[in-house]
C-alpha cells in the first residue's frame, strides 16, 4: 500500500471543495486547513479534507453578483 495513499493534492483538494487551487493553498498556508508541507508542496490528508468541507462555505466568496 502506498504511502501516501490517505493524502490529497491541493489540486485534488480544490476539485473536491469546488475551488481554485490557490484558494485552497492560502486555506493551508492559513492554517485553516490541516496540511504537511513537504518540499514545495502540500499534501492533505483525506479525513482532514472531510472535516473541512463539512464545515467550509466560502465557495462563493469573491464570486461577482450578477447586474450592477
Amino acid at each position: 500500500m502506498p504511502v501516501l495513499h490517505d493524502y490529497v493534492s491541493i489540486v485534488e483538494a480544490a476539485a473536491v471543495l469546488g475551488v481554485h487551487w490557490e484558494t485552497v493553498k492560502r486555506l493551508c498556508r492559513e492554517g485553516r486547513i490541516r496540511a504537511e508541507k513537504v518540499h514545495n508542496k502540500w499534501l492533505i490528508h483525506k479525513d482532514n479534507l472531510r472535516e473541512f468541507a463539512t464545515n467550509y462555505n466560502e465557495h462563493h466568496r469573491g464570486k461577482r453578483k450578477k447586474g450592477f
